[in-house]
């Protein structure tokens, strides 16, 4: 503890901060091993998964997250989520900071949300000796991702970055800037690519009485996953 500050308290809120530190271990151990049970749970046992799922991230419960195994995650409780969200396979959140999701938002197989960062020079990124003992410093930033975004497979977020309501991450995008609301964004680093409009709207269901193929108006763009 630090000015009467302790080491959890200084992580969360984006300070340096040493990781090795034992609030911040009992909290890591908690995260790793009920993120480890909810993997191995077998699927059949699926109340039994949830209720872990409920443990592992407080905050889902009652919302009706879904979460296909497996799954990755540190901390657990530094995730928020709002109702209806869906993580498909092999999602990461390091929740060093808060990772903070909103109403029906969408992560496809591989998505990865990373808050942490390290020091840039290599010996002070190195566990080192300090006066007051060993320490491992890092720091972080939140993430939050907003109502009805859908995070295509492979994409990644990195810390201190907003997306905005209803906007679409392409797959395999990094995103290192705040995204506007209901636009699509690609590449590496993510770029705006365009907006979501009207022009984007089908008639879901007239389309699948119809058993039509369900074409884009827009030139056709690849962002699924």
């Amino acid at each position: 503890m630090k000015n009467g500050i302790s080491d959890w308290e200084r992580m969360i809120s984006g300070k340096l901060y040493n990781s090795t530190s034992k609030d911040i271990e009992k909290q890591h151990i908690r995260g790793l091993l009920l993120c480890d049970k909810f993997n191995r749970i077998p699927l059949w046992q699926y109340r039994r998964k949830q209720r872990t799922l409920e443990k592992l991230i407080p905050s889902a419960k009652g919302k009706g997250l879904t979460v296909f195994a497996p799954f990755h995650t540190e901390y657990g409780v530094n995730i928020s989520v709002g109702k209806e969200c869906f993580f498909n396979y092999n999602c990461v959140f390091l929740d060093v900071s808060p990772i903070t999701l909103g109403n029906g938002v969408w992560l496809g197989a591989n998505v990865t949300l990373v808050t942490p960062n390290h020091p840039f020079i290599a010996e002070e990124r190195l566990n080192a000796d300090y006066p007051d003992g060993r320490h491992d410093l890092e720091y972080s930033s939140p993430i939050t991702v907003k109502d009805g975004c859908w995070i295509c497979s492979g994409a990644i977020i990195c810390g201190g970055v907003t997306i905005g309501e209803n906007s679409i991450v392409a797959a395999g995008a990094v995103v290192t800037k705040d995204v506007p609301a209901n636009t699509i964004v690609a590449g590496v680093p993510a770029k705006v690519i365009r907006q979501i409009d009207e022009q984007d709207r089908m008639n879901v269901w007239e389309t699948y009485i119809s058993n039509a193929t369900p074409l884009s108006q827009r030139k056709k763009f690849k962002i699924d996953g």
